[in-house]
């Protein structure tokens, strides 16, 4: 069951998920139709749908095949404008009770793919784990320039007659995999979150991020047979969801849930976040082992 507040962008239609891209390269639609209603009754608010690098044409047909299966809004899932606008021009909002699909993802670097909200508005989903520097792309390494990328985005939004309101704009700060942060990414995110969800000027923004990349090579168990996975993602979300994160790209097949104070996985967390370097990484180990 997923976390009252919480909405899933259930992840499972993604070319480059090992099991799914066995599905498209076979040509599958069945499959994927079928994990479109997977997703929907466990408990997605919405369907991401990333066909890789099939064409523009085939993500449209897509949108048109799951939204058969589906009233659950969609989330358009590609960097490529070709692939958005298709999918997009494809997505009907009638038959997901009026709701916009998701745009993921406009960043700084990509600007153009806000002139799409002319073929069907949409909720972007926007990187402000990266920043421009004398007209080139870098990763935001401190939570003031992750906190002014924002800023730079919102403004974008509104710009040029679209005005997306706070309401439909969703940041994702970047989250990387916590056993090997050694960068102090985690510490970034959090204070960026919580500068954002402080400014009056973005009230009423949300946040995401692809949840399961948190948790990347690390094992499904701990030694004495508790979960690693479920147990980190979940402190993450007990540490983020009071600062505003109310959505992520994620599983429905994990058991998300909200920690006590004392659970052992945050206290691992609340450790990482006071850590320097490696030993950060170190505190994750020692509480898979």
């Amino acid at each position: 069951m997923a976390i009252e507040g919480l909405t899933i962008i259930g992840e499972s239609i993604n070319d480059s998920v090992p099991s799914t891209n066995k599905l498209f390269e076979s040509g599958d639609i069945d499959g994927l139709l079928e994990l479109a209603r997977f997703q929907d009754e466990k408990g997605a608010g919405y369907i991401d749908v990333n066909v890789g690098s099939h064409p523009p044409e085939f993500m449209a047909e897509l949108v048109r095949e799951i939204q058969g299966v589906t009233a659950k809004p969609l989330s358009i899932d590609t960097p490529d404008p070709d692939i958005a606008r298709a999918g997009l021009g494809a997505y009907d909002p009638d038959r997901a009770g009026g709701k916009k699909p998701i745009l993921n993802s406009i960043s700084p670097l990509r600007l153009e793919m806000f002139d799409l909200y002319a073929v069907r508005p949409f909720r972007p989903i926007l990187l402000i784990s990266e920043q421009v520097v004398d007209g080139r792309s870098g990763p935001c390494h401190t939570a003031e320039q992750t906190y002014q990328a924002a800023r730079y985005l919102q403004e974008q939004a509104r710009a040029g007659g679209r005005n997306i309101p706070n309401g439909d704009l969703i940041f994702d700060p970047g989250i990387a995999p916590v056993g090997t942060d050694a960068e102090g990414n985690l510490k970034r995110l959090v204070a960026a979150v919580e500068m954002i969800h402080n400014d009056p000027d973005l009230a009423g923004v949300h946040f995401s991020v692809g949840l399961s990349n948190f948790t990347v090579m690390l094992p499904p168990k701990c030694a004495d047979g508790s979960p690693v996975k479920s147990s980190l993602e979940s402190a993450f979300l007990t540490k983020t969801m009071p600062l505003g994160l109310d959505m992520v790209v994620g599983s429905v097949r994990r058991k998300y849930q909200l920690l006590a104070p004392g659970h052992p996985a945050m206290a691992c967390l609340e450790d990482v976040l006071k850590a320097d370097g490696f030993d950060g990484i170190m505190r994750v180990r020692e509480f898979y082992s």
